[in-house]
């Protein structure tokens, strides 16, 4: 026996070792590289079309609301101090998109504006069909699966959008949406308009809804931007954009946030200006549609919007939206805010 020789290995054998055992790790954890528990595990392809259908569902319950007393009330004043107010149909909607999606993905957090204990019934909603083709975005079969951990999402909704607007029969301002966070960053938004029906949506890394048009940059927006602002609660935000943009700036008010969003989105305005307290389920569905078209939503100071749960549902510090020349209008903020507090 010769104890002084040379070792030699087997560069097949080490090869064919390595090859078995990577193929068991890959058998045992079902093809994906994710834990063996699939019951951990949720796919964001699933999520997207659950939330067209769960913004679509309460869409239909907008519409059917419309010719029946809306029973009206309030749920305070916003810092302008104007009425915020909150009607049977924002509990409607409100009942079949956050159980919709609860009976679809039951451990899934989900956070919506409003909630309704007192009937019974609500909880009553079927889930999603998540297998369905859905009509109007039939490229979402064609897009792969995404797996991520039901723990890391959160489910942010807005059952009716611009309910002040509704109440005055603004319809066109009025949406319902629904957003996806992964450990609070914006992935997948949908934005449906019941009047007339349409849904825009967008997953961030992967592609927008084919109704969204390309919109070419224009420099020369930068020295005269149109800027949306809201109509219900402005406060002092005409004052701020003219002064931070110059006096070129067009300002036109709109209502809902959504609806705010997605004319920037859809190249109506350059810059949606918020500048004052404003809820996180109004901005998450937009915020993940704009990142989509590679524009950005930040606060008006430039920071970005954390969409975990347990945090504060309020961004204190305004928004700003845009399509193309963030940061050159983010650079024109500071001093003018500084100057109107």
């Amino acid at each position: 026996m010769n104890f002084g020789g040379t070792l030699r290995i087997n560069k097949f054998a080490c090869f064919t070792l390595i090859f078995i055992l990577f193929l068991i790790i890959y058998w045992r954890s079902g093809g994906s590289g994710y834990p063996a528990d699939k019951s951990d595990l949720i796919d964001l392809k699933s999520l997207l079309k659950a939330s067209i259908h769960a913004a679509e569902r309460g869409g239909q319950k907008v519409i059917e609301g419309k010719d029946h007393k809306l029973n009206i009330q309030s749920k305070g004043k916003t810092q302008e101090g104007a009425n915020d107010p909150v009607t049977d149909v924002d509990y409607a909607s409100h009942c079949s998109m956050y159980y919709g999606l609860k009976h679809t993905f039951s451990k899934v957090h989900i956070v919506s504006e409003e909630h309704n204990t007192e009937d019974s019934s609500c909880e009553d909603q079927p889930p999603f069909d998540i297998e369905a083709v859905i009509a109007d975005h039939r490229i979402i079969d064609l897009m792969t699966e995404e797996l991520v951990f039901v723990k890391d999402v959160t489910i942010w909704i807005d059952p009716l959008d611009a309910t002040q607007e509704y109440t005055e029969k603004l319809y066109q301002y009025v949406t319902t949406m629904v957003c996806v966070a992964i450990r609070g960053v914006p992935v997948i938004g949908v934005i449906h308009y019941p009047f007339p029906p349409r849904t825009y949506w967008g997953w961030f890394t992967k592609r927008a809804s084919t109704n969204i048009p390309n919109v070419p940059h224009k420099e020369e927006n930068k020295e005269q931007p149109r800027v949306v602002i809201s109509r219900s609660h402005p406060g002092k935000v005409a004052d701020v954009a003219k002064k931070a943009f110059g006096p070129k700036t067009s300002v036109s008010q709109a209502g809902g946030a959504g609806f705010k969003v997605m004319e920037v989105v859809n190249g109506t305005y350059d810059v949606y200006l918020h500048t004052t307290a404003i809820k996180k389920w109004d901005l998450c569905a937009g915020d993940a549609i704009i990142k989509t078209v590679n524009g950005k939503m930040t606060t008006a100071k430039g920071n970005t919007i954390d969409y975990s749960p347990g945090g504060a549902v309020k961004v204190t510090d305004g928004i700003l939206v845009t399509r193309y020349d963030h940061d050159y209008y983010l650079g024109k903020m500071p001093d003018v805010m500084a100057a109107m507090t």
